[in-house]
């Protein structure tokens, strides 16, 4: 009995830290290129990834909020964001019109097919998540209030101190 308790305990461990990273998708930038899900990063700091659509008021207050501190919060942590927009591939052309009409100074990919947005297991938008230096997921939310971006700037203080 004490041997099968021991090896749920271990295997329960494995299951958790395998899922502490991200899964390989492939998506695309806005201009194009090819980017592998599982090798996003920031040089060893930590990395922020914001999922969003065009047509979601609480992402593009969240985004909108974060871009305001966006400067502050690189130069203390060096932090990075990744805005993963989640439009439908007819609805993509309104994403960069959007970005550009905001000022989001992040980099943006596109997950046309919700393809990284599934294999995260993420339900409903916004949704954030945060990496450590190493790419290991470390806190996710979902939904946005005024004011949640602090929650989030802490979370991110926690890895560099």
């Amino acid at each position: 009995m004490r041997r099968i308790f021991f090896t749920l305990i271990a295997l329960i461990a494995m299951v958790g830290v395998a899922q502490a990273q991200l899964p390989a998708v492939t998506l695309k930038t806005m201009d194009g290129k090819t980017v592998k899900t599982d090798t996003l990063s920031n040089n060893g700091k930590p990395f922020i990834i914001d999922f969003f659509a065009t047509w979601c008021k609480p992402c593009n207050r969240e985004l909108s909020a974060i871009s305001e501190v966006y400067d502050e919060w690189v130069a203390e942590t060096g932090v990075k964001l990744y805005a993963v927009s989640i439009d439908v591939a007819q609805n993509v052309n309104k994403v960069k019109p959007l970005v550009d009409n905001h000022g989001w100074p992040y980099e943006v990919l596109l997950d046309t097919n919700s393809d990284f947005k599934r294999a995260l297991g993420i339900q409903t938008i916004p949704y954030v998540i945060v990496c450590d230096g190493n790419g290991n997921i470390v806190y996710k939310h979902n939904g946005y209030t005024d004011g949640a971006e602090e929650e989030l700037i802490e979370k991110v203080r926690e890895l560099v101190k």
